[in-house]
């Protein structure tokens, strides 16, 4: 009968199972990944953190309900619910923010769903205007012109003990 062939070791030692320079290589190479593995938990970390972290949608005022008159469209200002601690000035955001009835509200995200440009309501027309690839929007917030893939966001809107409420939360630019 034959004997079955022993199976061959990486680097065999005298008595036939692996020398002691095949077990320190095992064990420098599995040093070497959990350490690569616990650097680079951070870097997965900021990586992919902002996606699975969910910023809230609240409530903020924006103006006493007497100071808006029904039919104007009037840009507001609110703190960003998405920015950090330190973001000083930069935290505010806008709205185009329209009275349509006695305590009825239609609010407007002031980016343009292009690209996130600024855009700006121009009374005279009914339209609001993006400068910068040339997209306008009527006044209830579709798409008139230009690349703008949709309609102009919008935020809820309420009015609670006399005060003018926007539901904030980021706006989503494609």
């Amino acid at each position: 009968m034959c004997a079955a062939p022993e199976e061959p070791t990486l680097f065999p030692g005298k008595d036939g199972g692996p020398s002691r320079r095949a077990l320190l290589s095992w064990v420098i190479i599995g040093a070497g990944a959990v350490t690569g593995a616990l650097l680079g938990l951070p870097f997965v970390g900021f990586l992919f953190l902002p996606y699975l972290r969910r910023t809230p949608a609240n409530w903020q005022r924006v103006g006493k309900l007497e100071s808006f008159t029904v039919g104007d469209t009037v840009e507001v200002t609110f703190k960003d619910p998405s920015s950090l601690p330190w973001a000083g000035v930069t935290a505010r955001s806008g709205a185009y923010l329209r009275r349509t009835g006695e305590s009825e509200f239609i609010a407007f995200a002031v980016n343009c769903t292009h690209l996130g440009c600024i855009v700006r309501w121009v009374s005279g027309p009914g339209l609001f205007l993006c400068p910068c690839h040339g997209g306008v929007y009527y006044a209830d917030g579709r798409v008139a012109a230009g690349p703008p893939p949709h309609d102009l966001y919008r935020y809820q809107t309420r009015v609670r003990r006399g005060w003018v409420e926007l539901q904030t939360r980021p706006i989503p630019i494609q």
